[in-house]
């Protein structure tokens, strides 16, 4: 009788997963409130910390299979890493300003390496802004980490850009399935390796129409927030779809129109917080002519707007507000309504493979996300 070899069943693969957001609007809300108002009262230092707890929020409130993520980066890092990247930046912006000083007909020709270098610093800000916050970011008690060179990145950028640039965009897909996938390949869940298959081809047959519209856009606003919203969402899900951590992938099926009444709210408040401070600085100049305006003796009330301290703080306060009102705006439905909309989206197909992680990787200095902050590049 023959014998027959056993062979043990392999358990069916889980049914896809889907990611959730369970953080409180009213909360966030709030928190990004205050931060404004305390962003008001330090300058603006406490953007620092505010970042910090954004991104705590948004971590600890997203979750996959039941289990939510953390964020353990802090404010003190970035505001480190933002004081380097300034003793590196300063003396750049400083050499061109002697330049032009000295040689005034040299300063346009100035101007390309700045604007090059500048460029180039971006580049590698955004990688290694990624690399800090992935390693800031724990799910299961297992860290993510990431390696790679920055600057190997920013060249590749440059030349993606390039090609992008004489192809009149029609190369961008593909510079951002190629960017992708380096900084894919090399980010990592544990021991688990990443990957991005997202193809530019699938980017352009997805979006190819929105280059066609783009200039009459440009030209026609009410049609501008609806061609950037809808290309914005086809991104989004392309670049979801294509991720991959090991057997682990991402699926997503945002809708076209998912982020058209997201941009229309933001301009809708834009509109409305320029009328007020307009109303704002209206009064202020009325005030001020007021004080300028001769008085009973012939003589004006003040002796000059420059010695008009009070006038000038009292604009310069109104113009900061203005701006932290739109940073809250913007960080309510651009960042967190837009968070939550996108996650609603994710599904996460063999979840199974990431039973058996084992930790490892390092912690990243906060230096990238120093150049992202003086090279005003935003990010999560």
């Amino acid at each position: 009788m023959n014998q027959m070899s056993y062979v043990p069943e392999q358990p069916p693969p889980l049914p896809p997963l889907t990611a959730t957001f369970s953080g409180a609007r009213g909360e966030f809300f709030r928190l990004v409130s205050r931060g404004a108002a305390i962003e008001l009262i330090t300058l603006g230092f406490y953007r620092f910390w505010l970042a910090t707890d954004i991104r705590r929020h948004l971590w600890v409130n997203t979750a996959v299979d039941g289990d939510a993520a953390e964020y353990t980066g802090r404010g003190k890092e970035l505001l480190i890493g933002f004081l380097f990247a300034m003793a590196i930046l300063v003396p750049i912006y400083l050499a061109y300003f002697l330049i032009g000083v000295e040689a005034e007909r040299y300063q346009g020709f100035a101007s390309v390496p700045l604007v090059i270098a500048f460029y180039a610093f971006g580049q590698f800000a955004i990688f290694r802004a990624r690399r800090y916050r992935l390693t800031r970011t724990v799910w299961r008690g297992i860290r993510f980490w990431m390696t790679g060179s920055g600057w190997a990145y920013a060249g590749r950028a440059m030349l993606w850009t390039l090609l992008a640039v004489v192809t009149l965009g029609l190369a961008w897909p593909w510079r951002a399935a190629a960017l992708e996938r380096y900084k894919m390949r090399h980010s990592h869940y544990g021991d688990l390796s990443g990957d991005f298959e997202g193809r530019g081809w699938e980017f352009f047959k997805r979006a190819w129409y929105l280059w066609l519209v783009a200039p009459f856009a440009l030209l026609l606003f009410p049609l501008f927030p609806f061609v950037y919203a809808q290309f914005k969402a086809i991104e989004w899900r392309w670049w979801l779809s294509g991720i991959r951590f090991g057997g682990v992938r991402l699926e997503s099926d945002l809708p076209n129109n998912a982020f058209y009444g997201l941009y229309w709210k933001v301009i809708g408040w834009w509109f409305l917080l320029s009328i007020a401070s307009g109303a704002y600085f209206s009064g202020v100049a009325a005030l001020m002519i007021k004080l300028l305006w001769p008085g009973s003796d012939g003589l004006p009330q003040v002796q000059a707007l420059s010695d008009n301290v009070p006038m000038l703080v009292l604009v310069g306060l109104g113009y900061i507000a203005w701006i932290l009102a739109l940073n809250v705006v913007m960080r309510l439905y651009l960042v967190r309504d837009m968070w939550a909309k996108v996650l609603q989206s994710v599904h996460v197909h063999g979840i199974e493979a990431m039973a058996n992680v084992a930790a490892k990787g390092d912690l990243a200095s906060a230096l990238g996300e120093g150049f992202a902050d003086g090279l005003d590049v935003a990010g999560f």
